[in-house]
């Protein structure tokens, strides 16, 4: 193995997903053969209480101002995780002061938003990415490679999203996910809509026309000081549309659900694709399994399939051992790293900027569709 290239790492934002890239980089070597070291050099967060986190654990540079960490010659790459309603502002900054970096999804409060940072890095340099790692699972890669394998046929139906039930109970404290001002008129959408929007557009299904189902089920709740607020944006959202098929003229059904409150569900990802001679789908609620459809003998048969530890880097980690949300953590950032030195390869990348603004756009569709109870054109 070639001696790994060190680049230095900065955290604008100190929440739980910085939390997790901190804990993340002291797992780097169960990765094998990965051309780059990453190394936390700098955090920056408006929070003294989120900074002592990062400086208890031995990170050097702290920085109330974002700002100041995009000054610092001690990083090369940024991982920003804050509010939808910084997005714009402080990626634009990112992107000026030369850096490359990993951002939170959505990429900006709405889609004019993320338009504006895409076109701010139009003649630019900065190598950037957009998070997404649950399809790093190695049930969903399995997925993935079956739709691309041409065993599916004629697409007949897609279904994707992201599940869970954070804000079931009622008497939970308001946050800021739930606020307008904080994430947008499109809500549950910029929050959850890229894990069921990354691997359909990845494979080229893209949406051409959507109906809207959004759902404010929870309106009001109460704040720190025990003030009622409300909450103003959807705690649900299911997008029935027609997308493209790749090599077909027809268009075919795809279903996106996005749920904050989902009943029976914890934090379930999962996707499917049925065609006319074959199927796959995945789920993390069943992580240790997938499955393909197939014709055989007249026969219609689901067959179910363990992948393993069988990540898209290779890993220490043996194939019978359960891979688990760190574990599509570390794999997501890994793709970044490898595919920032060019040395990803046909590996599954990350996210990128033209497949978020493309979310964006279906997620103004959307909302156009509940304002006006039609089915909207992209």
């Amino acid at each position: 193995m070639s001696a790994q290239k060190k680049v230095k790492v900065g955290i604008i934002g100190g929440g739980l997903m910085g939390r997790e890239l901190l804990a993340l980089v002291g797992r780097w070597d169960a990765l094998l053969d990965h051309p780059v070291r990453p190394v936390i050099t700098a955090i920056a967060d408006t929070s003294d209480a989120v900074r002592e986190f990062f400086t208890n654990a031995g990170i050097s540079e702290s920085y109330s101002d974002y700002k100041e960490l995009l000054a610092s010659p001690n990083v090369d790459v940024v991982y920003i995780a804050v509010p939808h309603n910084l997005h714009e502002e402080i990626y634009i900054a990112a992107i000026n002061a030369g850096k490359d970096f990993l951002g939170e999804k959505p990429f900006g409060i709405d889609l004019a938003a993320a338009e504006k940072i895409e076109a701010a890095l139009v003649g630019k340099k900065n190598f950037v990415r957009v998070s997404s790692e649950l399809p790093f699972f190695p049930g969903a890669q399995a997925a993935i490679r079956e739709a691309r394998s041409g065993n599916l046929g004629e697409i007949v139906e897609v279904r994707s999203g992201l599940l869970h039930s954070s804000d079931i109970d009622r008497k939970k404290k308001i946050n800021w996910k739930r606020q307008r001002k904080f994430c947008g008129d499109i809500g549950v959408l910029g929050d959850l809509g890229m894990h069921a929007a990354h691997i359909p557009l990845r494979l080229g299904y893209k949406p051409t026309k959507v109906f809207a189902i959004l759902d404010d089920i929870v309106t009001n709740r109460e704040n720190a000081a025990g003030e009622n607020v409300a909450c103003d944006t959807f705690d649900n959202a299911v997008l029935a549309m027609r997308a493209a098929n790749p090599g077909n003229s027809r268009e075919f059904p795809m279903f996106w659900e996005m749920k904050r409150i989902a009943p029976g569900e914890s934090n379930t990802f999962f996707f499917s694709a049925i065609g006319m001679t074959g199927g796959v789908r995945f789920s993390t609620k069943n992580p240790a399994v997938y499955h393909t459809f197939a014709l055989r003998n007249g026969e219609q048969v689901w067959s179910e399939i363990q992948p393993g530890h069988v990540s898209n880097w290779p890993v220490i980690t043996g194939h019978i051992f359960e891979f688990g949300f760190p574990d599509a953590l570390l794999q997501m950032w890994a793709a970044y790293f490898a595919e920032r030195e060019g040395k990803l390869g046909d590996k599954f990348a990350c996210a990128s900027v033209p497949e978020v603004v493309d979310s964006h756009r279906t997620f103004a569709a959307a909302m156009k569709s509940h304002e006006t109870h039609t089915e909207v054109a992209l």
